[in-house]
């Protein structure tokens, strides 16, 4: 997995039994590799609004194909184990571009996401079966294409007797609503909004730094209220789900409103504002959007933005004074390690398209039936 912070490959290596509820884990490890200075900017090149040209895109699909095959090498060599061991690699890919409300384009309404690193290259390198491009077919049946990962919070932490929210703090903060004893068409997810992304490259471009490690930053800066309060009425904060969004959105509507007041803010009053933004959005997706329905016993929290304790604060603070008795922790406090929730999660979901099973919920994003992922590479 790598995701929207565009800061390098999260790779888990697992064992999988079963379908659905009855899927289980039976052994896994993992580890991350980050990207290198040139590769990162590359990326978050091709993932801006500046183009970078045709050509120099189509390299930069196959050379992050060569970078996945090396950390899952290199993955495997951290416990000495064999890729004659591997049937299979899930490979999200890097997003480039997620546009998933449809538009007019040449004479029809068009909505797509791109998605790079060829799984076909992947698979030629590895010797192995690669499924890769998971979003495209819920976007065929109409859906968003996003958020993927309630399908394996369904799997994994569904309970019988405790509606349950999964949070995942990555790039982009997405929600997933697990009433008691849920079936998988019960289950309910959205993108909240941004969670690290904008909080990092603020840290980047303001600081030199390439996050707020643990939130002192955010901790010694002050909230802007009004500045925050203005951030919160944005169109997509305010729409209702099925809705998802990415770093163009994101960065374009949100992250420049911060910057444009970097000449009368400290870097970090404005971190502070943007980890304000994060929890305070979680918060209020909540509220308008999960609670008329279900009322949450348990939050577990996933994701880099999990390490970020200003953060962590921010949200519990969020639930504790309007009264919602919520219980926030971690997914650690369940055995899945926070940083590799998502890879695993792309485990799980090649495995389930290997044996045929869709992980595509419509109830989440919005498509007009279940679909099978991804697109599978055979060496």
């Amino acid at each position: 997995m790598s995701g929207t912070s565009l800061d390098g490959i999260d790779v888990v290596i697992a064992d999988l039994q079963g379908h659905g509820r009855q899927l289980r884990i039976t052994d896994w490890y993992g580890t991350s590799f980050a990207y290198s200075e040139e590769l990162s900017d590359q990326l978050a090149k091709a993932a801006s609004e500046e183009s970078i040209g045709v050509a120099e895109l189509s390299q930069l699909n196959v050379r992050l194909a060569h970078e996945y095959a090396q950390a899952i090498t290199r993955t495997l060599a951290t416990k000495e184990d064999s890729i004659q061991r591997l049937d299979l690699v899930g490979c999200h890919g890097q997003t480039i571009r997620h546009l998933p409300d449809k538009a007019p384009y040449l004479g029809i309404p068009i909505h797509s996401t791109l998605q790079i690193g060829d799984p076909a290259t992947l698979a030629q390198l590895l010797g192995l079966p690669v499924i890769g491009d998971f979003r495209l077919a819920d976007m065929a049946c109409g859906g968003q294409g996003a958020p993927l990962v309630p399908y394996f919070d369904y799997v994994i932490f569904t309970h019988e007797t405790e509606v349950r929210g999964c949070l995942n703090l990555g790039g982009v903060a997405n929600l997933t609503v697990l009433p008691s004893g849920a079936s998988v068409d019960q289950v309910y997810g959205f993108d909240t909004g941004p969670a690290n992304m904008i909080i990092d490259a603020l840290c980047s471009r303001l600081l030199g730094l390439p996050f707020d490690g643990g939130g002192e930053i955010a901790r010694s800066g002050r909230v802007n209220e009004a500045l925050l309060s203005e951030l919160l009425l944005d169109e997509y904060f305010l729409s209702a789900p099925p809705k998802s969004t990415g770093r163009d959105y994101l960065n374009r509507k949100l992250l420049r409103r911060l910057l444009d007041r970097s000449d009368h803010m400290s870097a970090e009053d404005l971190i502070a504002t943007a980890t304000a933004l994060t929890a305070v959005s979680v918060w209020r997706a909540y509220k308008a959007f999960v609670e008329p329905r279900y009322a949450i016993n348990r939050l577990i929290v996933s994701g880099g933005g999990a390490h970020n304790q200003t953060l962590m604060d921010l949200l519990k603070d969020c639930f504790a004074r309007n009264a919602c008795a919520v219980d926030i922790e971690t997914s650690d406090s369940y055995g899945i390690d926070v940083d590799s929730k998502e890879a695993l999660c792309f485990a799980v979901l090649a495995h389930e398209t290997a044996n045929g099973i869709p992980t595509s919920i419509p109830s989440v994003t919005g498509a007009d039936r279940p679909a099978v992922l991804g697109k599978l590479c055979v060496p």
